[in-house]
């Protein structure tokens, strides 16, 4: 293979700066159409070809209460189910189209996913899951 065959074979150098510049922003995120109805619980998200609010996404919602420990006020998904949705999600949009993002994308998203589960596992083995300790 020739030199000019072999530099378009390789995979494109992004800079440090380039990364900085790609990720969003606590204003930014701010500015997104996304919003917290109950923080940290509760979104309305936004609908990709016009509307907004029509799609909802709510997680569990616990509070400590004395004498009982953490109790569910509402019911809802955990973070590990957004998860595994968006890494199915990439799985079919990679298999229709592929990319080196696509697959950067399903990587660190089962990365997160990992670490989700081993703080789970860890708290578990601490015997301190489904309660609030440390």
């Amino acid at each position: 293979m020739d030199s000019e065959a072999t530099e378009m074979k390789r995979p494109a150098v992004i800079r440090h700066e380039q990364i900085c510049s790609m990720i969003m922003t606590r204003e930014q995120f701010k500015e997104s159409r996304m919003k917290a109805i109950t923080e940290g619980h509760f979104y309305e998200l936004d609908g990709f070809e016009d509307s907004f609010g029509d799609q909802e996404l709510q997680f569990i919602h616990k509070e400590q209460r004395p004498g009982e420990g953490l109790v569910t006020i509402q019911d809802g998904t955990t973070n590990e189910e957004v998860l595994a949705v968006l890494i199915d999600r990439m799985h079919y949009l990679q298999s229709k189209f592929p990319c080196r993002e696509n697959a950067i994308v399903i990587t660190k998203l089962e990365e997160s996913l990992m670490w989700l589960n081993k703080r789970t596992e860890d708290r578990k083995a601490r015997g301190v899951e489904g309660k609030n300790e440390k």
